[in-house]
């Protein structure tokens, strides 16, 4: 996978960001944001640089993710 990190000032999510369903109770998570490109951040430096995905980048990464 290759991704292009930018400043999120940069981005216009498609939806906006929501925390991933696999957030655990100690607070580290990220926040995703998904369109034709998606953005991923850690919730606890929003005002970082995102990584952004393809579509076809993140679907292969969710895929992996759940083991298909």
């Amino acid at each position: 996978m290759t991704a292009n990190t930018i400043t999120i000032d940069t981005f216009v999510p498609a939806r906006p960001w929501h925390k991933a369903s696999y957030t655990n109770d100690r607070g580290e998570c990220v926040e995703v944001a998904e369109g034709p490109v998606t953005g991923v951040r850690d919730t606890k430096h929003r005002e970082l640089a995102a990584l952004f995905f393809s579509a076809d980048e993140w679907r292969a990464f969710i895929d992996t993710a759940k083991g298909a």
